[in-house]
């Protein structure tokens, strides 16, 4: 388990703030003029946050992209209940079983948002727009090749190596540094700074930085870097940065609403559009021939920010690597080994 040692934000945000902020729909308004910065380039410079309860797929339940405001505030009140049943898993019987299971994060951590994205003044159902179902169009035998990889990192315990990189400090679990950049349960800020060449995206997650060359070129395929190589250009009022060259052990990102496969070949397209004094269009396209049957794109809102990035502490005094892998060895001398789940990951392996 990462840890995080951000100061909790809930009990210090300014209410009516936050509250403005989201009443502030986030809209591609032709009318408006975004600032320069000293170059005379649109200025993204400032701390932002992607939180969202909004989904990167389309869950089953939805059967359109736009949803009602009153669909949303039954979104909302589902997330609510679930936060209750999370801080208090003895309600129902009031016992308290010590030698159950004590679960993971309680809310006092989470900053996952508390409402759906709002893009071009619409609450989403998904980030995906195209295609139409909000779902990733895996191709099948590719699919199936990479959820052997993802099974066996999820599963397998033979040394710290084989975990994912979340667990590892290596990159932020869930393509919270991307490309593409997607929220997660906590730590969804980012810093952007320019200047004439560089745009550089500190993400709060991992504190893993993008440094984005305006106006350069990819290096040969054979370098592969963790999050990918990233060139930018500007059109118009809209800079887009073009990434390559993912690290082979990116291409399985796993988080707990959002998971996304691929290959090092993956190429994505990036989009921001500053879009009104408090906000960022975020858009992105997939392109994966290995995986996806076609090229698959997705918007999201990018809000700014009153809060400010702290260090991100990851191993510094974690014990969750030592004690997976011990957990791991005693299962194995107690012949617990190989439960269902790891089985289930040994069989798709076998596929």
């Amino acid at each position: 388990m990462i840890s995080n040692s951000k100061p909790i934000r809930g009990a210090i945000f300014y209410p009516l703030l936050w509250a403005l902020l989201w009443l502030t729909p986030l809209s591609s308004n032709a009318e408006y003029q975004a600032p320069r910065n000293f170059f005379g380039d649109p200025d993204l410079q400032g701390t932002w946050t992607n939180a969202t309860l909004t989904a990167l797929q389309r869950p089953d339940e939805f059967d359109s992209l736009v949803v009602s405001v009153e669909r949303e505030r039954e979104v909302t009140q589902t997330r609510e209940d679930l936060y209750e049943d999370i801080d208090n898993p003895n309600k129902a019987d009031g016992k308290l079983d010590s030698g159950g299971d004590v679960g993971g994060y309680n809310t006092f951590w989470f900053d996952e948002g508390d409402r759906m994205a709002r893009v071009d003044g619409e609450i989403r159902s998904s980030l995906i727009v195209y295609p139409e179902d909000g779902k990733i169009p895996y191709r099948t035998s590719a699919y199936w090749a990479m959820a052997k990889k993802f099974s066996q990192m999820m599963f397998r315990y033979d040394g710290p190596e084989v975990r994912p990189l979340g667990e590892r400090c290596i990159v932020g679990f869930g393509s919270t540094g991307g490309p593409p950049m997607l929220p997660v349960l906590y730590n969804n800020n980012y810093q952007i700074v320019q200047n004439k060449d560089t745009v550089m995206i500190l993400v709060e997650m991992n504190h893993d930085a993008r440094t984005v060359r305006m106006n350069s070129q990819h290096p040969p395929a054979h370098v592969k870097k963790w999050l990918g190589d990233s060139i930018g250009w500007w059109e118009g009022d809209t800079l887009v940065v073009e990434t390559t060259n993912f690290h082979p052990g990116q291409s399985a990102r796993a988080g707990i609403r959002n998971q996304l496969i691929s290959s090092d070949a993956l190429k994505v397209t990036e989009r921001f559009t500053r879009v009104s004094d408090q906000g960022i269009k975020y858009e992105f396209s997939m392109d994966d021939p290995a995986v996806y049957s076609e090229v698959w794109r997705a918007e999201m809102p990018m809000r700014k920010s009153t809060d400010t990035i702290y260090e991100y502490a990851c191993h510094e005094g974690n014990y969750a690597m030592p004690g997976i892998l011990a957990g791991a060895r005693l299962a194995e001398e107690e012949g617990r080994a190989g439960g269902f789940m790891e089985t289930l990951a040994t069989w798709i392996g076998d596929y």
